[in-house]
């Protein structure tokens, strides 16, 4: 069994890249700089970059042979978070802007697969696409736009991974089938009639109404959608009123809706459609739902699932091989799904350096994890012949 194929000199130059990238964090759409430093680690590596549009940045690796091409993609983004902790000194110097989700991690550990597949050419059977893509975290969708433009359409199979927070340190976790879920957003708007605190019955409350219409929204989960099917609508935002004895003419609510199935991802939209309507209707009140809609359900391939399954197994070790259950959390990656075979794979990382969630202002990756998502990808690379 070969297990460490990256070696501590190549995890140490792992390591070193995402602490440079942790530093210097861009937005979804605004990644330039941090594109132009991949393609210039790329470039160093003798790795073709192919011509498509920045930030995202395609490279191109020719195999031995060629007769299959693999993609392997990390994202590059941060998030809009105001950092807080020392980072061992490796903290944000761009206030406000943070990479408290793992991707200067994803993006330096496919840099370091990159770098042992580019110095062990004669070991590399297949063309190899390395897929750093922009705005995983804002629409519009990186992935979608990468897929639209043709970055994939050489590949027989796309793999991508996330190190993974609530995951047990260091285990590989795969799902067969659906993984994590759509990621949707809505907005409701409920005009009714406004007037005084004091004589309700000369209004159509719309604050009122909201308050049937939440309800409501969350009996479309336990009333109309399938049991077995995931399904989560949430209600993140109200704004409604200026002042406290003045019932107002407009109520907003927002949030979001998940699934893991497109039948369930529509009908959850048409039933809360009909939900808000109807019930603003029997009030008197006008109700719209606007629907922003955003990525699809990530759905494993089986047979891709299967392959990484035996890659783990068979190169790494089956005690870090775990089957986790799907998330709600969404992914992008999911666009590459709809347009050919592959998988997302979860490196886990829980403990002590990471002990906060993603996102939170304070989430750190655990940089000894980082070794087992490198050998990963170039197991993966290794075997796809």
């Amino acid at each position: 069994m070969t297990r460490d194929l990256c070696t501590p000199e190549l995890a140490q130059w792992a390591v070193g890249h995402r602490r440079y990238l942790h530093q210097h964090p861009e937005l979804s759409g605004v990644e330039f700089e941090t594109g132009e430093y991949i393609k210039k680690c790329l470039q160093e590596l003798d790795i073709e970059i192919l011509d498509f549009p920045a930030p995202s940045v395609v490279g191109f690796l020719k195999g031995t042979e060629g007769k299959k091409t693999i993609a392997l993609r990390a994202d590059i983004d941060a998030l809009p978070v105001l950092e807080e902790g020392e980072k061992d000194g490796y903290i944000s110097k761009r206030e406000g802007i943070a990479h408290v989700c793992g991707h200067d991690g994803h993006t330096a550990v496919l840099l370091a697969a990159a770098k042992w597949l580019s110095e062990n050419r004669q070991e590399v059977k297949p063309n190899v696409l390395f897929l750093f893509q922009s705005s995983e975290e804002m629409l519009p969708s990186g992935a979608e736009k990468l897929v639209a433009q043709g970055a994939v359409d050489q590949a027989d199979a796309v793999f991508g991974l996330h190190l993974w927070q609530p995951l047990e340190k260091g285990k590989i976790g795969i799902t067969y089938g659906a993984m994590m879920a759509s990621a949707d957003d809505y907005r409701i708007v409920i005009e009714g009639k406004g007037g005084h605190g004091s004589m309700p019955h000369e209004t159509i409350d719309p604050i009122y109404i909201a308050s049937h219409v939440i309800g409501a929204l969350q009996g479309i989960v336990g009333r109309r959608m399938n049991a077995i099917e995931p399904a989560v609508i949430s209600v993140g935002k109200i704004e409604a009123g200026t002042t406290y004895n003045i019932i107002p003419n407009q109520a907003v609510m927002s949030g979001t809706f998940r699934s893991h199935s497109e039948a369930t991802r529509r009908a959850l939209a048409e039933e809360m459609k009909r939900t808000v309507e109807g019930i603003c209707a029997a009030f008197g009140a006008k109700g719209t739902l606007e629907v922003d809609w955003g990525t699809p359900p990530v759905v494993n391939d089986k047979e891709m699932s299967q392959f990484v399954e035996q890659v783990v197994t068979e190169k790494l070790g089956s005690e870090l091989l775990v089957h986790v259950d799907p998330v709600m959390g969404g992914e992008d990656f999911s666009h590459y799904l709809l347009k050919k075979p592959g998988a997302f794979v979860f490196v886990g990382m829980n403990g002590e350096k990471s002990a906060y969630p993603h996102h939170h202002p304070r989430f750190d990756i655990d940089e000894d994890v980082m070794p087992t998502a490198i050998n990963l990808f170039i197991q993966l690379v290794k075997q796809f012949a």
